[in-house]
């Protein structure tokens, strides 16, 4: 008997444990919402908040937030050449700021290279 009440502890503790969900749950954006495109990286490498660790942060209106929603470790390797520890990335973000932290309900990042091309100026000299 006792050996049974073992078991169902360890069922009912190992679908808690595996219930948690550290990624951001909007795999879509919600149109009813206002897209922004920001400064994503680093706060404490890039954007010199303070910190005792590398956590994600997002930049706009001159202000920089640590998100809350997804992490820095969700978008690949930071500390890789193009990671948020080493570069400053575009993404396409959804949600507010709360309590000084940004709240995240969607969060992408902008392929590098695919920023708005303007006009070239024409080539001279021929």
């Amino acid at each position: 008997m006792k050996s049974f009440f073992v078991l169902i502890f360890l069922t009912v503790t190992g679908t808690f444990v595996y219930s948690q969900d550290s990624a951001l749950k909007a795999a879509v954006p919600d149109p009813s919402k206002k897209m922004m495109t920001v400064d994503a990286s680093c706060g404490m490498c890039k954007f010199g908040m303070k910190g005792g660790d590398c956590a994600l942060a997002v930049r706009f209106n001159g202000n920089a937030y640590y998100v809350d929603g997804t992490d820095i470790d969700g978008h690949g390797d930071a500390h890789a050449a193009d990671g948020f520890c080493n570069a400053i990335r575009k993404a396409k973000v959804q949600g507010g700021v709360v309590n000084g932290r940004f709240k995240a309900t969607y969060f992408k990042l902008v392929a590098a290279g695919t920023a708005k091309k303007g006009k070239r100026a024409k080539a001279s000299g021929r």
